[in-house]
């Protein structure tokens, strides 16, 4: 975009205003838009998670977990999806941009989901979802729907919100976020039970919840666009319902479904560590905990309805969101709303299926699945071993070390040698001689008066 600052397109306009930079794309070449496109995508991929640079978000929920809830979740994670919005006329402008924003969107969608299926931390877990959730806005973006996209960030606040701070109440009660140490809290805990549950279940898509309406308007505007990478895009956002459901089935189940497996008493008994401390006793979370969680339970339930996705609601006009942001609904279709529904359902049973049926069978297969999932398809390992260690640590700093001993250390030697040799240059006057440092004074004097004069006249 810099670059572009002295041509045509940018005539009398500022290459850092994104209201100019919109009017000036209708004139730039193919090539500026679409690589321009692609480089503010590559920031906002890395801002919102995006495959393959996502890696970061699941660690950042190791923060308190009302800063995952509100900051890694809700806000500031989106912050990618919402520049991608704002410079979505330019991206209009290349077919190429908006396909790759799709297909990464897609991908990250459904590669996000497939690492929640396995994991145990349930604050990771929730990370992954979010990784995939801004997936699904990115996907929206591409297939020319930001309004959208923007329409499943607001739901997306609500609900995820949601689920961060019931794992916190679930955590203030066993001390511990592994799920394999939950378990039987749905009694215990019934306040965060239900709120958790209606947060799930719209994380999900299921009817009538707010997820679903947003959901339903991504999956809706990938159908209508059927056609080459549509297809496979329209693919990739059913899958991704599927997997959705099944991960959070997965996650209620472990957590408050069972009995109660010891909390942290019964993690650390298994890491051999001493217990000291009386024996946990889960119950409710105090009432400044529960307050915000039925709250958002309430938004979860009814964002959906704030902005009129069927029809006229006390005077509004339906659909008033995604008009005001400039898009275009693309109304309701049954067959459509039928199929995620479907797909969301099946996957809930599916998951309800998989932790009952026997698997001695299937471990030659699910058993390496399972390590790669885990292990989050070693990503992590290729970045720090290939990445860090291998090309820069033994590549690049080599030839870094190589400029700053053959370049900037040999310019400081000579930087030191000039000064040596004006010293030395300079060093007989400095002789200890007073009558010597008398007629320099009386030289500079003269050149004193004799620059003023010839100044003067």
């Amino acid at each position: 975009m810099f670059l572009q600052r002295n041509t045509p397109a940018f005539e009398g306009l500022n290459p850092f205003e994104i209201p100019d930079i919109l009017t000036a794309a209708v004139s730039m070449t193919a090539f500026a838009v679409t690589w321009t496109s692609i480089g503010i995508f590559a920031g906002a991929a890395g801002k919102s998670g995006q495959f393959p640079l996502h890696t970061w978000l699941p660690d950042a929920m190791e923060g308190p977990t009302p800063v995952s809830s509100l900051i890694h979740a809700a806000t500031m994670v989106a912050a990618g999806v919402f520049l991608v919005v704002r410079f979505f006329d330019l991206f209009a402008e290349s077919s190429v941009a908006l396909m790759t924003v799709a297909l990464v969107g897609g991908f990250t969608a459904v590669f996000a989901a497939t690492m929640g299926l396995v994991m145990f931390d349930i604050k990771r877990v929730l990370a992954y979802s979010t990784v995939s959730q801004l997936g699904y806005m990115m996907l929206a973006i591409g297939i020319g729907a930001p309004a959208v996209a923007m329409f499943h960030l607001f739901t997306h606040a609500f609900f995820k919100c949601l689920l961060f701070l019931g794992a916190g109440s679930v955590n203030h009660a066993t001390g511990t976020f592994d799920m394999r140490y939950m378990g039987g809290l749905r009694s215990a805990m019934p306040w965060t039970y239900w709120t958790f549950v209606v947060a799930a279940l719209s994380l999900a898509g299921i009817f009538p919840l707010a997820g679903f309406w947003s959901k339903d308007e991504i999956l809706l505007s990938a159908w209508r666009g059927v056609d080459g990478v549509d297809t496979v895009v329209f693919s990739l956002a059913f899958i991704g319902v599927f997997l959705t459901a099944f991960y959070m089935y997965r996650v209620v189940s472990m957590t408050f479904h069972g009995e109660f497996k010891g909390g942290i008493e019964k993690e650390l008994e298994g890491q051999n560590e001493q217990i000291n401390g009386p024996e946990v006793h889960v119950g409710e979370s105090p009432v400044v905990m529960v307050v915000p969680l039925v709250i958002l339970a309430g938004a979860s339930l009814v964002a959906g309805y704030l902005v009129n996705p069927i029809s006229s609601i006390g005077g509004i006009p339906p659909h008033w969101f995604t008009e005001f942001l400039g898009g275009h609904s693309q109304g309701i279709s049954l067959g459509v709303a039928f199929f995620s529904t479907a797909t969301a359902l099946a996957g809930i049973v599916a998951s309800y299926m998989w932790g009952r049926m026997p698997l001695s069978n299937l471990s030659n297969i699910i058993n390496p699945l399972r390590t790669l999932m885990l292990n989050k398809y070693y990503l992590d390992v290729l970045y720090e071993h290939i990445v860090v260690k291998k090309l820069f640590y033994q590549r690049i700093t080599r030839i870094t070390d190589r400029f700053d001993a053959n370049v900037i250390d040999r310019f400081v030697d000579f930087l030191g040698w000039i000064g040596r040799n004006i010293g030395k240059a300079i060093a007989p006057i400095q002789n200890g001689q007073v009558q010597v440092y008398g007629i320099i004074i009386l030289l500079g004097v003269a050149v004193i008066i004799g620059t003023y004069l010839i100044v003067e006249n």
